[in-house]
């Protein structure tokens, strides 16, 4: 089943002296339950893509679909409502909102989407149970080492039910041990809840526990292979 799918896909930025085309006619889909890394130099596209398919930017010319609905040309507030519902997300720079505890954090969106007290309690203590930090709930994230930082925003991106989890560069700022952690639980969620997840990375670790690796060089798929983790 297809939780993602693009058709010649292009974004070009033009509003610089020299126009780029950061993405050039990527067709690409992802099964739900994948464990996919997309990798690349810099510059290669990966962020842009991501961005793309997570609604948070907008194709040149193109389509993309998100569980069969096409969110291409979707006017900005059902954009903004589709995200809220349907997609995850972890961000390099961790994003927490620093005056709320790790609790706080991972609720957020359930507010958001208006999810019932009761309900919203159990998921966040669900959530912090998965990512192995129920004893930090009541923590800032000034008070949290990166890698716990970073399985609060792993937990507020599952905290939707979203139809898939979007990465960007999720073990840059985390040390060795942080970034095995990290991945130790992303995989376990993977295998036992079936979610899909989708990585922008530069790390070899990451890209060695993906199961299908991407490589995009000047905005194009150049290779799509399956490898056994």
């Amino acid at each position: 089943m297809e939780v993602v799918k693009t058709e010649n896909l292009v974004k070009i930025y033009e509003d610089i002296a020299v126009p780029v085309k950061a993405v050039d006619g990527v067709n690409l889909s992802v099964n739900k339950g994948e464990f996919t890394a997309i990798k690349g130099p810099s510059g290669s596209g990966k962020t842009t893509l991501l961005n793309i398919l997570g609604g948070l930017d907008r194709p040149t010319s193109g389509k993309v679909w998100i569980d069969g609905i096409d969110i291409s040309e979707m006017k900005e507030g059902k954009l903004i409502d589709f995200r809220l519902h349907n997609i995850g997300f972890v961000f390099q720079a961790y994003n927490l909102i620093p005056v709320l505890t790790a609790k706080e954090n991972v609720e957020f969106i359930m507010l958001m989407q208006k999810t019932p007290k009761p309900e919203r309690e159990q998921r966040v203590k669900e959530l912090l149970e998965a990512v192995e930090i129920p004893d930090k709930a009541n923590n800032r994230p000034g008070e949290l080492s990166g890698g716990q930082q970073q399985r609060v925003a792993v937990a507020r991106a599952l905290a939707s039910k979203p139809k898939f989890i979007l990465a960007d560069e999720p073990t840059a700022n985390l040390d060795s041990k942080s970034t095995a952690n990290l991945l130790d639980i992303m995989a376990r969620l993977n295998k036992e809840e079936g979610m899909t997840f989708l990585f922008s990375t530069h790390d070899q670790r990451v890209i060695d526990r993906a199961r299908r690796v991407i490589t995009l060089e000047d905005g194009k798929i150049v290779s799509d292979e399956t490898q056994s983790v």
